[in-house]
């Protein structure tokens, strides 16, 4: 990363087809393919940035939240690459960084970002509304109760017998199916940010298993259409209320289900500020964004001790 903002190199190695034959993330599973791709996975992010360690300025790492064992793997690398080129390390909230994601620079000059923001920050293990009045100036509005958003669509995604992740397999049949054919539940929660989508999971499956009791072939398409709209419309209307409520520039979205095109539309068609989210290679998990936050922190001075551990359910701090 360089600047904080443009990118040299961002190299992924996906476990996707690994996890799918269990429907998701097996962690053991996980932590043992961290261990197997982490270096030739940063001498390839080396290569291709072209760069040699004496360029380096320091070592960003996420230390949390997400699954211990791979956590472990990546700063436990990161405190070695460190220690042994005498490098700084800083230490990263995963969640700061999907945020970050909406600094990369990914066609020409870097998005110009105001504050203070609204960030809905929405994936398989997180649905978090946050507003953000200056860097490393959180405040958390209000999140899921249940079932993050991303989860709630592997949860469907399996019920209607369609690839993990659920995402992007339920919004691609979407596009085939009718979005009001079944009126399935929104869970408001009026007066606060929060999320719950734990009851709309739980009527799809009652829908699925009557239809089955009667013999019937599942309308698959019109189901995930249906599902999807019921998502987008709770994670749309709520974003759009919090940045009015709290006098926001701008609209940011971050995280894998960001990715989502229903989602973008719906938040732009009623957001009444500019919305802005990152490309979809950047929505998922990846390294860039780490580095982008790392760099306002290490701007900031903020160094991590030998002593850094990983926080496997923290939430987001300032």
């Amino acid at each position: 990363m360089e600047e904080g903002r443009f990118i040299r190199s961002n190299v992924i190695a996906s476990q996707i087809e690994i996890h799918r034959q269990y429907g998701g993330v097996f962690p053991e599973m996980a932590s043992r393919e961290h261990v197997r791709a982490i270096l030739p996975v940063i001498r390839e992010a080396i290569a291709e940035a072209e760069v040699s360690w004496e360029d380096l300025d320091g070592i960003a790492v996420t230390y949390g939240p997400g699954l211990a064992g791979s956590l472990l793997v990546g700063v436990n690398a990161a405190k070695g690459l460190a220690l042994g080129r005498g490098l700084p390390l800083v230490g990263v909230n995963h969640l700061e960084g999907h945020i970050y994601a909406n600094w990369l620079a990914t066609d020409g000059e870097p998005p110009d970002i105001q504050f203070p923001f609204v960030c809905l920050i929405v994936s398989g293990g997180h649905t978090e509304l946050v507003l953000v009045a200056d860097h490393r100036d959180y405040r958390r509005l209000g999140g899921t109760l249940d079932d993050a958003a991303g989860e709630a669509f592997d949860k469907v995604g399996r019920l209607l017998g369609l690839e993990y992740p659920g995402g992007p397999a339920i919004e691609g049949v979407a596009r085939e199916g009718d979005s009001i054919a079944f009126d399935l539940p929104r869970a408001w929660l009026q007066g606060s940010c929060d999320f719950s989508f734990s009851g709309l999971k739980t009527a799809v499956l009652r829908l699925v298993r009557a239809l089955e009791r009667e013999g019937k072939p599942l309308p698959v398409a019109d189901l995930a259409a249906s599902f999807q709209l019921a998502v987008v419309d709770v994670l749309a209307e709520k974003t759009v209320a919090a940045a009015r409520e709290f006098d926001a520039q701008q609209i940011l979205l971050a995280g894998g289900v960001s990715a989502n095109q229903l989602l973008r539309q719906r938040v732009r068609k009623r957001a009444e500020v500019p919305v802005l989210y990152p490309p979809p290679i950047l929505c998922t998990d990846n390294a860039a964004m780490i580095a982008a936050a790392g760099t306002v922190r290490f701007r900031a001075g903020e160094r991590s001790g030998w002593d850094l551990d990983v926080l496997p359910g923290v939430g987001l701090v300032g």
